[in-house]
């Protein structure tokens, strides 16, 4: 078998050209190639190489992809490596060519001879390994067969003319193997009678397993066939068995398992049998690898020659990873926030970046929290890494954490509130692999509350991992400066997050750099809990599968992520008005208006929105601005839209979770011909569906059922009827600003219950002094979130889509 670990040097110099061919192309070429191997920071080519690339076609017999794949070659690129880009690029074309150049053809069944007697039936096997699609051709002698183009052989009644020396051809395009010669011979009736006793013997009651199952080494959630052919007479009959155990409905000569768990880890064979004989297949191992226990590294084993895993502990991998960012700022009755927008902002940008399904939601009432924590619970399952972020008010009672949504009134107690450990507790029951729970918000007491939920029974698990903000009986602080505001937390976890380190050694270490900052030491640290007995990082690759679960994950995450296309609209006085879509949050969207075509007659013309829908509360200054900072947005507009053109208005929509129909709004075009002074207009109304998170109705109750069901519901006896339906996300309690003025300021968040008419002498650990915070400045969030034009990067769940319309 070919080795892949071998660099890319072991190519011959016709099979480096043949991949430059295929690489010299635009659409799917060398550039892309490039991009693909960034993955390993040793194969990441810089600016002026990329453009030495270019240069390649200046020269006769330059190219572009031979140059580039020169220099993976001299940086010690494996051939599997490169493989991986190939395929993760999808080039099929040049993955079949480099796989064809790579793989030998290696006969793994050879054709046996045979002594039958006349007019039986005889089927000759050949199977062999290599290239995906190999071909195979059967010849008698020198004569091939005519049909013979399967690995097996089916001679229905064989004749005295048909016996003779067999052979097989393999073959994938020019590459070939031969079999072994078998020896087919026909016994006449006619023959004594002990040759013909015997041979009758063998042709009415024999029997003889052809093809053995093999190891299987595979990554979970991946497919699995298991074979064994036999031939007799009686045909045969099969009976599978894992782990000594028969397998139910497993009595085909094929043993295919669609979506293997490690719940089907074991030793398997399989049992052929007829009315006169019994066999039992070799003993095979289906072992989960590079599994998410051992390292890539399997040998043979010493005893039995089965596949075995190291016992050198590696990296681990998700099925999948999937997080929900919750910021409540603008409460009802309770201080208002500044910085969970930001921190959500910056944290999905960061766990985009690591390849997380990120649903990130800003100001939700109670319902609508329950209803996204509904949601987000449908994306978990068996191997996913499941995330939650909660920035707002909160407060924790006898070990119990509680978040408040933004209609919680003035003095909320458990029943108006989300319960932390419940919807832990409803993770758990989806048996992800790892439950990140971030609350960056108070602990303080709620004097209004004095209920003590009790939690069901809790399935023992090593997987949790809880990160607060801050300790017990504390409050949770952020930095306000100028218009932008990071948490203390997110401040110093966005330098740490991207580390590939155990989720408990990053967060110690985020917890170390807030000990070190001058102005958080006696107000603020960091708790960490954690019964993680394995060493799983957020920076996990994923190991992709086409189970039936996964693909279902994809479809929900997909639903709430879906921007209406770009249109261009066209009054009757020939002015072009385009529209264009992008999401800031997942229920936060921005629509610009720009003017594409003017007659030359007209000498001013602007296009605004109004008359939205009435589900929707729209402020007004936040609509038809003419720059994203004054809709209120963070998303860089230097970075999301090309220059010099640049949409002339902007609208921001918020709280989409609300709307209950069609998103409709009316485009008004106002316009001024250069002969006259009257300024006219023109209307369009304009229905663009049902945008990003409002497809998923957020606004309505979510009926709770079992965890089988893949639904939430809340079992705690002393919760009431109506907060189980409420429970779902919560917020960590917030901080607020004390003045609006630009200079650097200290905030907390509240206490349960304070509201924002108590005088300042009556609330504890209030500082409105200024303080230097040279020492944890907040990155500026105009940075953080990169904007991509969707039409020129393939669809993938970690590129949240931006502006439709370039």
């Amino acid at each position: 078998m070919a080795d892949w670990n071998l660099g890319m040097g072991t190519l011959s110099e016709a099979n480096l050209n043949g991949l430059a061919v295929m690489l010299d192309n635009a659409k799917c070429g060398w550039k892309q190639l490039a991009t693909a191997a960034k993955d390993q920071p040793r194969f990441r080519c810089s600016e002026s190489e990329l453009t030495n690339c270019s240069l390649q076609v200046l020269n006769c017999t330059g190219s572009p992809g031979r140059f580039l794949l020169d220099m993976l070659a001299e940086r010690g690129c494996t051939l599997a490596f490169l493989l991986q880009c190939l395929r993760k690029m999808e080039h099929h074309q040049a993955v079949e060519y480099l796989t064809t150049a790579v793989e030998q053809i290696q006969i793994t069944v050879q054709p046996q001879a045979q002594q039958v007697l006349e007019g039986s039936r005889v089927v000759l096997s050949c199977r062999a390994s290599g290239p995906p699609a190999l071909g195979y051709q059967w010849f008698r002698g020198k004569e091939e067969i005519s049909g013979g183009n399967a690995p097996n052989l089916v001679v229905p009644f064989l004749t005295v003319a048909e016996q003779g020396h067999y052979i097989c051809r393999v073959n994938h395009g020019e590459k070939f193997i031969f079999s072994k010669w078998a020896h087919v011979r026909v016994i006449r009736s006619g023959n004594s009678s002990s040759e013909a006793s015997s041979t009758f013997f063998s042709a009415t009651s024999g029997l003889r397993i052809t093809y053995q199952p093999k190891h299987q080494t595979v990554s979970e959630g991946e497919a699995v066939l298991l074979q064994c052919f036999a031939e007799g007479n009686p045909p045969p009959q099969y009976q599978w068995y894992r782990n000594k155990e028969p397998l139910a409905s497993a009595t085909q000569p094929k043993l295919k398992i669609p979506c293997v768990t490690t719940a089907d880890r074991g030793k398997y064979y399989c049992r052929v049998y007829n009315l006169y004989h019994e066999f039992r297949s070799n003993e095979v191992s289906i072992n989960i690898g590079p599994s998410s226990m051992y390292d890539a590294n399997w040998k043979p084993d010493e005893e039995d020659g089965s596949i075995g895993p190291t016992r050198q502990l590696s990296n681990f991998y998700a099925t999948d990873k999937v997080a929900l960012l919750i910021g409540n700022m603008n409460y009802l009755h309770h201080r208002q926030l500044r910085a969970p927008m930001a921190d959500v902002h910056e944290l999905t940008n960061l766990l985009r970046q690591l390849d997380f399904k990120v649903v990130s939601l800003l100001d939700l009432n109670r319902q609508e929290m329950h209803s996204a924590v509904t949601e987000f619970l449908l994306l978990l399952d068996r191997g996913v890494y499941g995330l939650l972020y909660f920035a707002g008010h909160g407060y924790e009672n006898y070990g119990n954490s509680f978040m408040v949504p933004l209609d919680a009134p003035a003095s909320y107690t458990s029943e108006h509130c989300l319960w932390v450990q419940s919807v832990l507790q409803r993770m758990q029951e989806r048996e992800t692999d790892l439950n990140v729970f971030l609350l960056d918000m108070c602990r303080k007491r709620n004097l209004n509350d004095d209920t003590i939920p009790q939690p069901g029974p809790w399935k023992v698990t090593a997987n949790i991992v809880f990160g607060y903000a801050t300790c017990v009986d504390a409050e949770a602080y952020e930095v306000n400066k100028d218009d932008l505001s990071n948490g203390i937390f997110i401040s110093y976890l966005k330098k740490r997050l991207m580390e590939d380190e155990k989720v408990t050694v990053m967060l110690d270490r985020v917890g170390e750099d807030m000990g070190q900052c001058r102005i958080t030491q006696g107000r603020q640290a960091l708790e960490l809990r954690s019964n993680l007995s394995e060493r799983r990082a957020l920076t996990d690759k994923i190991q992709s599968t086409d189970c039936p679960v996964t693909s279902a994950r994809n479809l929900q995450w997909a639903i709430a992520h879906v921007l209406p296309e770009s249109r261009t609209l066209e009054f009757e006085c020939g002015v072009k008005v385009q529209l264009g879509f992008a999401a800031e949050f997942s229920n936060v969207m921005i629509i610009y208006t720009r003017i594409l075509e003017k007659p030359k007659d007209i000498e001013h013309c602007t296009a605004q929105l109004s008359d939205f829908s009435e589900d929707l509360e729209i402020d007004l200054k936040h609509t038809n601005q003419e720059s994203l900072l004054e809709v209120g947005s963070i998303l860089p507009i230097a970075e999301c839209l090309p220059q010099p053109e640049v949409p002339k208005l902007y609208t921001r929509l918020k709280a989409l979770q609300r709307l209950k129909k069609e998103l409709t709004f009316t485009v008004c075009l106002h316009y001024q011909y250069s002969n006259l002074e009257e300024e006219l207009q023109e209307r369009q109304t304009v229905s663009i569906g049902k945008p990003l998170v409002s497809k998923l109705n957020l606004h309505e109750p979510r009926v709770p059922h079992c965890s089988s069901s893949s639904s939430f519901e809340f079992n705690s006896s002393s919760l009431t009827e109506s907060s189980m339906m409420a429970e779902g996300l919560g917020e960590p309690s917030g901080m607020s600003s004390s003045s609006t003025s630009a200079t650097t300021c200290w905030t907390y968040y509240s206490n349960p219950g304070e509201t924002s008419e108590v005088p300042p002498s009556t609330k504890v650990n209030l500082p409105e002094e200024n303080l230097d915070t040279d020492e944890c400045q907040p990155l500026s969030a105009g940075k953080s979130l990169p904007c991509t034009r969707v039409d020129d990067i393939s669809y993938r769940f970690s590129n949240m889509p931006d502006f439709h319309s370039f």
